[in-house]
């Protein structure tokens, strides 16, 4: 392959993964996929990205914008995908056929199907048809996409952002459990379009009895541009509540959006409320096993907003993916409550290691993001 055939490949791959992240608040349980179609003197001939689960794919939005473009569409014509196209019929026809029956000489993927049991099968079928594929351009800028999706497809569970708004000694309330608002508006609209990404926000019992928030997406807060939806889509909650001891009149329950309790408890009339029964762990719900239940209904993304003791305890259990602190130019002083509750360790190698990823200044407040050492947690 020579020079100039490798820098396009690179550049009209970008423009897909510029495409896909148009998707990034609306296609879950899908992934965010972006596909740009280019003629054979290099020339755009179309692009799409995927939506919305159910609705049609990116590669369907690109060849339709091809057939529009000239008389034979993309015939002969390269494909750049950000994910390797489907294979299967799902909700939607595969894609793979779409770019066979269009007769595109060459599809270039970013990245395979994270799925092992169909992850080839849509390259196997391009090849099989004759059309020439290659794969891994931009693989980690594609994957950073949906880093949720990949993780469920290995894993089964969703991949888990943790976030903390603190003092610069580390607090998240002062000693009386006052915390509004410890950072400022730029901090809290970044936190909204974390919402806004994410299948469903956890939380425990305490936050919902201390605070009675809605962890909802407030649209004028996140201030969003060119959504491509009518409404926003708005993530599920998650409360746990090992005993089920809340009542309905939070607004958490009664504003009319989902939201399951995650307890202990058999409920077997759900018509007094949404409920995921999990197995239990020292008395309280098993974190490992909720985390499966949710990667069962199909959530790639579950953001984090508690309170010290279910933040501690899942970075206990090394289930944080991302731990995301906004942290505000403010002293709380000693009496204030801390960010996580943690056992009380007798040496440094106890302590749970942490890798900074990002470090940038929002507002005025400053926004870290630590990727947790899962080989060292403190189980």
């Amino acid at each position: 392959m020579n020079h100039a055939t490798v820098k396009n490949d690179y550049f009209w791959m970008a423009k897909a993964i510029q495409l896909a992240q148009k998707g990034r608040f609306t296609t879950s349980p899908n992934p965010r996929v972006g596909c740009v179609i280019v003629d054979e003197n290099n020339q755009l001939l179309g692009q799409g990205y995927h939506v919305q689960a159910g609705t049609p794919h990116a590669e369907v939005h690109a060849l339709r914008q091809a057939s529009n473009a000239r008389s034979n569409g993309a015939k002969g014509a390269t494909a750049y995908v950000t994910l390797e196209p489907c294979s299967h019929f799902g909700r939607t026809p595969p894609c793979a056929n779409a770019l066979i029956e269009a007769q595109v000489a060459r599809v270039v993927v970013a990245m395979t199907d994270p799925n092992p049991n169909v992850c080839g099968n849509g390259i196997n079928m391009l090849q099989a048809a004759g059309i020439e594929v290659v794969s891994d351009v931009m693989a980690a800028e594609a994957a950073a996409l949906n880093p949720g999706f990949t993780k469920r497809m290995l894993t089964g569970k969703p991949f888990v952002r943790v976030k903390l708004g603190i003092s610069l000694d580390g607090k998240i309330a002062l000693q009386n459990g006052v915390s509004q608002w410890i950072t400022g508006p730029e901090a809290r609209r970044d936190v909204q379009r974390y919402r806004a990404q994410s299948c469903a926000v956890l939380t425990g019992s305490g936050t919902v009895a201390a605070d009675n928030p809605s962890l909802l997406v407030r649209e004028q807060e996140a201030k969003f541009e060119n959504y491509p939806l009518e409404h926003i889509r708005q993530p599920a909650r998650i409360v746990v509540d090992s005993q089920s001891k809340l009542n309905r009149d939070f607004n958490v329950f009664s504003d009319g959006h989902v939201t399951f309790t995650a307890t202990l408890q058999a409920h077997p009339d759900t018509s007094v409320g949404h409920y995921i029964q999990v197995d239990e762990k020292d008395g309280k719900v098993d974190l490992h096993g909720l985390m499966s239940a949710l990667g069962d209904k199909q959530y790639n993304e579950v953001w984090v907003e508690a309170g010290p003791g279910l933040a501690g305890a899942l970075l206990q259990e090394g289930l944080v993916d991302e731990l995301i602190c906004y942290q505000a130019p403010k002293l709380l002083g000693d009496k204030g409550v801390s960010m996580v509750n943690l056992p009380a360790f007798t040496a440094l190698n106890q302590s749970i290691s942490l890798s900074l990823i990002e470090n940038r200044q929002v507002g005025n407040d400053i926004k870290l993001i630590f990727r947790p050492d899962v080989s060292n947690t403190c189980r």
